[in-house]
């Protein structure tokens, strides 16, 4: 199984191409569960939903669907994985009722956090429940470094059987900042290197697109068959994309899976493609 998505399931800006022309925005995750299955849940990091709002989501969605959330920056950032039980703890609480939809945890972590923290990181594993699937994305250069502190990383993500998180900002960072959006994006995305390994089932990879969506081909083109060889070892590849401003990530999403040669369905006529012509136009 593939799980494919974005790194948000609402925007304006896909009403009519993407979503319906009418959309409303409460009925846009909806629409985008008929797209993707899976989504990449960036606003956990900053703020914790309200429980109805957690209920609401999960009714959104087929039972098939599988949300990502990240676990909030008052934890990985803030407290540094320090003496966060209780934050951690009222954390699983609220999205507990999600749980048979959440294909995996979300751990960010600061460039900050250097290999001196890999028994925080321990830890904090091993707080979790094993229901959950965990993935954790680092940013501090010695974690790229193929040498000695890498290696225990790596070591201990396949110990404890959790993900490790790949992002991939080649193309964003391959164009010039021409617009805010790509402005924006470069100042806050990580230019880190692409070390590709698999330390679990469930490898992720967070792939940020240039504005020329035929450009991105040259930079996935050794993903597809990254994406093969797991999908054929039976493990479960989640890929998300991204672009600047998000505008034309839902299409740069199908321009893969199309040069990957695999049925999904992000290849299905979006709602946008099947409202007749003349609705669009009102």
């Amino acid at each position: 199984m593939l799980y494919l998505g974005c790194p948000q399931w609402g925007s304006a800006h896909w009403k009519g191409r993407f979503f319906s022309s009418d959309c409303k925005t409460v009925d846009m995750l909806s629409e985008y569960a008929q797209i993707f299955n899976s989504v990449e849940g960036n606003t956990s990091f900053y703020a914790s939903p309200k429980p109805e709002t957690i209920t609401a989501w999960s009714n959104a969605v087929p039972d098939t669907f599988r949300f990502t959330f990240k676990i909030p920056k008052r934890i990985s950032h803030e407290l540094a994985l320090n003496h966060c039980q209780q934050e951690l703890k009222q954390w699983l609480e609220l999205f507990s009722p999600l749980f048979s939809r959440l294909g995996m945890v979300l751990l960010q972590l600061p460039a900050s956090c250097s290999p001196q923290y890999l028994g925080r990181i321990a830890d904090f594993i091993s707080q979790l429940p094993e229901e959950l699937t965990l993935g954790i994305e680092v940013r501090h250069r010695e974690f790229f470094a193929k040498g000695d502190a890498e290696k225990r990383f790596n070591q201990l993500l396949m110990k404890t059987k959790v993900n490790r998180i790949m992002m991939d900002t080649r193309p964003l960072f391959s164009e010039p900042p021409s617009t805010p959006a790509i402005i924006d994006a470069q100042q806050k995305k990580p230019r880190v290197p692409v070390n590709v390994i698999a330390t679990a089932q469930a490898p992720m990879l967070r792939f940020v697109g240039c504005s020329d969506l035929a450009a991105n081909r040259s930079f996935y083109a050794p993903w597809l068959n990254k994406i093969r060889d797991w999908l054929n070892d039976g493990r479960t590849p989640y890929v998300f994309f991204h672009t600047a401003d998000n505008y034309d990530a839902p299409l740069l999403a199908r321009q893969f899976i199309q040069d990957l040669g695999v049925s999904h369905q992000v290849l299905a006529p979006f709602p946008a493609e099947r409202q007749p012509l003349q609705q669009t136009l009102i």
